[in-house]
């Protein structure tokens, strides 16, 4: 598994996004990126983690950020995520997980005593160089902003 650290490069990648088009970090150069690896659409976390960036969009646009969130979930999933939480991000669909193992946020869960493969769930703020400025590994889902201004001193 890969373990990038802060003041890595971030991993270039390009994706699915819920409206089938391409997107690639490069894309966003210049800019301050959150992207954010979460399980599975629909499900109480990944619910509360999405919904507390999108409810709080406006200040991470303010501060420069653009959010994108990615899961092992279709594209047809992604819309009707983004459909039912009134989401204004990217979602990439990663089903082939190449952009998950890239950044390390794909491994082994140990869950009531039983191991399995996952999505590790994990946030990277890249900056506007490309350069990985902080990984947060454990994140809290229902303050995952408030956790990203507290790492970042915002």
């Amino acid at each position: 598994m890969v373990e990038l650290k802060e003041g890595d490069k971030a991993p270039e990648f390009s994706g699915i996004n819920q409206d089938e088009k391409t997107i690639s970090l490069a894309d966003y150069k210049g800019k301050k990126v959150i992207l954010y690896f979460y399980p599975r659409d629909n499900t109480p976390g990944c619910t509360a983690e999405s919904c507390n960036l999108n409810d709080n969009l406006d200040s991470l646009t303010e501060k420069g950020f653009v959010v994108i969130g990615v899961s092992p979930d279709s594209v047809a999933s992604h819309q009707k995520f983004r459909a039912k939480y009134n989401l204004n991000f990217e979602l990439i669909a990663d089903t082939e997980k190449e952009i998950l193992n890239a950044y390390g946020a794909w491994g082994e869960k140990k869950m009531y005593g039983k191991v399995s493969m996952g999505v590790l769930r994990s946030t990277f703020i890249i900056n506007e160089e490309g350069v990985l400025e902080k990984i947060i590994r454990k994140v809290k889902t229902k303050e995952a902003t408030e956790q990203i201004y507290s790492e970042l001193s915002l």
